[in-house]
């Protein structure tokens, strides 16, 4: 599959069947985030493979009711939960390098998990990014120490149907040269 393809194929799924994820699969996706950048290379991310059917219930039950996802934790055979270590991305010598530098992770949290459901995309499989949850909860769930933070449940597993393309701005709405607001090379 080209890049392009997978960039504008990938969508967001929260219906699945109940054909299991191998560990081939999980090991090529895995493959893809490892190769994500980060800052200064400190590869931030750490993502937990959640495959208990009870486990991502309760992770399911994390979420507002009115989150559209929430039936895709007990459809998907897996939950990933990505998480980030916390002190690494955006620091030099232990300090925030920037005044952005305490929600640096999360930039390359998105960037891993980015290269993680493109290539689940290339082989067939479907994921949904999730945020809107309680995060306390899911660390209290799964023991996340102290020194890491949730940053998002990904559900993955075989789409039951295909998913359509949400309409997008033209280049030309947020494409800008010099300046904000600059519309003309």
């Amino acid at each position: 599959m080209e890049l392009i393809e997978a960039i504008k194929g990938r969508r967001s799924i929260r219906k699945y069947t109940d054909e299991p994820v191998t560990d081939e699969e999980l090991a090529f996706i895995f493959e893809a985030a490892r190769w994500a950048p980060s800052w200064a290379n400190t590869q931030c991310w750490a993502f937990i493979v959640v495959r208990d059917p009870a486990t991502r219930e309760k992770l399911g039950e994390t979420l507002t009711t009115k989150n559209p996802a929430r039936k895709a934790f007990t459809q998907a055979p897996v939950v990933i939960v990505a998480c980030a270590e916390k002190g690494k991305s955006g620091y030099y010598d232990n300090k925030p390098a920037t005044e952005r530098g305490e929600s640096w992770f999360m930039f390359d949290v998105a960037l891993a998990t980015h290269n993680l459901m493109l290539a689940a995309y290339s082989i067939g499989l479907g994921t949904v990014h999730v945020g809107l949850f309680d995060y306390s909860a899911a660390e209290e769930l799964l023991e996340v120490p102290p020194e890491y933070t949730v940053v998002e449940l990904i559900p993955l597993g075989h789409p039951a149907h295909e998913g359509k393309a949400p309409p997008r701005k033209e280049v030309s709405e947020f494409v800008f040269y010099e300046r904000l607001g600059e519309s003309t090379s």
